[in-house]
């Protein structure tokens, strides 16, 4: 049977670099144009018509491979209209057209989300992917996190393969070029010495000198 896995979330909340691993599988059919591409606009993703056009699964070649995966970033600019998209619509012609249908939702910090959201797009629209999650969970999802994927690679991968039964590259090469630059990283700097340091210190028997 083939399968469909949809990974969203917020903007921001990681949908390209996912995107990027999901897609380096040879049995999976994803978005390619990413592995050799910085940054694409996800109206531009190989699914995207779909989302808003359901009707559009039929004219599908799914003939290339039985794993199919879609990145949905909630919401996305189609055109330069900020727009959500009809996941239920989606999922319900899918499953319609045989369709096996599994959903990733993935995390970030909700610090970074918001720093990041505010500074590209002049808005926070976390409340517009949260009024989608209600429906998102009648499916049963598996919660993604780039933290984890950026902070266990490879193993993470493999361990996410097995919980979504779907297959994933996890020890493919490009994977240390994708995850080189951690996203996070310039949205954090050393902290000044907390309250709790000396005696945490001091219990892991570490002497003090400052």
């Amino acid at each position: 049977m083939k399968q469909m896995l949809i990974i969203t979330g917020p903007q921001g909340s990681g949908n390209h670099v996912f995107s990027k691993v999901l897609a380096l599988h040879q049995d999976v059919s994803g978005w390619k144009e990413l592995l050799t591409n910085y940054w694409i606009a996800h109206d531009h993703e190989p699914f995207s018509e779909c989302w808003n056009t359901p009707s559009l699964i039929h004219s599908i070649d799914w003939s290339l491979c039985n794993n199919y995966v879609t990145s949905i970033s909630c919401p996305y600019a189609s055109n330069g209209v900020v727009t959500i998209p009809k996941y239920k619509e989606f999922i319900e012609a899918l499953e319609k057209f045989n369709i096996k249908v599994k959903v990733a939702i993935i995390g970030r910090d909700q610090n970074i989300l918001t720093y990041q959201q505010q500074r590209v797009r002049d808005r926070i629209s976390l409340t517009d992917f949260n009024e989608s999650l209600e429906y998102l969970m009648t499916l049963n999802p598996v919660f993604i996190s780039q933290e984890l994927l950026y902070l266990y690679k490879g193993k993470y991968l493999q361990s996410l393969s097995k919980q979504l039964n779907f297959p994933i590259a996890h020890t493919d090469p490009r994977l240390n070029s994708i995850l080189s630059d951690d996203a996070n990283k310039k949205y954090f700097k050393e902290t000044d010495r907390q309250e709790l340091d000396s005696l945490v210190r001091k219990v892991s028997g570490i002497k003090d000198t400052i």
